[in-house]
């Protein structure tokens, strides 16, 4: 077997496996599933819409790290990311159950409230995983492991993105939302199971310690121009692609499609060409580097929200068929290969920048930031859309996706090896 093949069938890619999977289901229940919900049940888009605020854990995460770098939770299991990774397992499997015993079109406020803790479990979830993730990876490992965790993010989105939503056409909504929280058992039996990393041994002396060192060895490091450039990259990085995507699933409803079609067709579409280029920009990192990764794969990522614009431009079809269908596929799929690639590259590129000392709260801080897109700012997605129509909101994405690449000059250059930062010493 080729050594680049090789490296694909190891325990740690495995553990990336079961990492991402974990990682991506309450996130795109809440980014697919949810949105579906309301909208089937009459709910208008300004409310779909600022229901992306919901989402500020991901954006404030790194606030309450330094207690997961600091402690470990007494349920059983020892060592610190195991602990954080089973309590807020548990947590989530009984948060997205709940969902269902609650009507939108009466009960708004509940589901916003329940919402918004499987948003704060999912958080702290990412933290414990990431930190995890990153403390068992050697840094030749980064660029593929973290294509493998990436992939399976992307294909934990088929559940709450495509079964639940075939299920939801058939099965009441309660039963839905059950069956899609049974699906964090396998991330709780890798926290029962696995072993914990020997660097995560080294805990911070004080809450103190936790707290500080962290920022100051990341700006001692880089210095405080560079770190600010590299701050402001993650922030602009995935800005288009997020705004793009944050209301995917009410525009497909809108263009005509009925929700088993969304299923079938949209989701699938775009799991295949997530995985396949995913794990190609995995292997492919290993050659080029993730820096020439990072503008390859961001053009890729920039040019698919055009076919978004296309299908807008061709407008809705009042009864879909073949040819609406594959288009439709043929729009998704495109996005998903480059949405794919483009994540593979950056959320390697993250990694890279933390040190291993502090991976919990400097990757909560830098993966905080780059969620301030899907958080805050698609907030006003369903404005935006409102005024001015589907075909210029996806224009402006694209354009929002350029700054990003224009900082790539800087943090991380075609011809460089690395970033600005300096290596870290343990």
């Amino acid at each position: 077997m080729p050594p680049w093949l090789a490296a694909l069938f190891t325990r740690r890619m495995l553990i990336c496996v079961f990492t991402g999977f974990s990682s991506g289901l309450p996130l795109y229940l809440l980014l697919n599933l949810v949105p579906a919900w309301l909208r089937s049940e009459g709910v208008d888009l300004k409310t779909i819409g600022l229901f992306a605020l919901i989402q500020f854990p991901y954006t404030w995460k790194f606030l309450w790290s330094p207690l997961l770098d600091r402690y470990a939770p007494p349920i059983g299991v020892r060592g610190r990311r195991r602990g954080w990774m089973l309590i807020t397992q548990l947590g989530l499997l009984a948060a997205i159950a709940a969902l269902g015993l609650f009507a939108p079109g009466s009960e708004i406020v509940p589901i916003l409230w329940l919402t918004a803790a499987v948003a704060l479990l999912s958080a702290t979830q990412d933290i414990a995983l990431d930190a995890y993730r990153r403390e068992i990876l050697s840094e030749a490992e980064l660029g593929l492991g973290n294509s493998v965790h990436v992939n399976a993010y992307r294909v934990a989105g088929l559940v709450p993105g495509s079964l639940s939503l075939i299920l939801a056409d058939y099965l009441p909504w309660f039963q839905v939302f059950v069956v899609t929280a049974l699906f964090m058992l396998p991330g709780m039996a890798l926290a029962v199971f696995v072993r914990e990393p020997a660097v995560a041994g080294k805990a911070p002396r004080t809450l103190r310690d936790a707290v500080l060192e962290p920022f100051h060895e990341f700006i001692d490091r880089a210095g405080l121009r560079e770190a600010l450039m590299i701050l402001g990259f993650i922030f602009l990085y995935k800005l288009g692609d997020s705004m793009c995507t944050a209301l995917a699933t009410p525009f497909y409803l809108d263009m005509g499609f009925a929700k088993s079609q969304i299923g079938i067709v949209a989701k699938n579409a775009g799991l295949w060409p997530a995985v396949i280029g995913g794990l190609i920009g995995g292997l492919w990192m290993v050659k080029l580097g993730i820096n020439r990764a990072l503008w390859l794969f961001g053009v890729v990522q920039l040019v698919s929200i055009f076919g978004f614009a296309w299908l807008a431009w061709v407008g809705p079809h009042p009864a879909p068929g073949a040819a609406q269908l594959a288009q439709l596929a043929l729009v998704i799929g495109f996005e998903a290969l480059g949405v794919g690639l483009g994540t593979a590259a950056f959320v390697a590129f993250i990694a890279r920048a933390t040190h291993p000392l502090y991976t919990a709260t400097q990757l909560a801080l830098f993966t905080s930031l780059a969620a301030v897109p899907r958080t805050f700012i698609n907030a006003t997605t369903g404005y935006l859309v409102e005024h001015l129509g589907w075909f210029s909101f996806f224009m402006l994405c694209a354009l929002l996706a350029v700054p990003g690449m224009v900082l790539l000059l800087k943090v991380a250059p075609w011809h460089g090896k690395h970033t600005a930062l300096k290596p870290y010493v343990l």
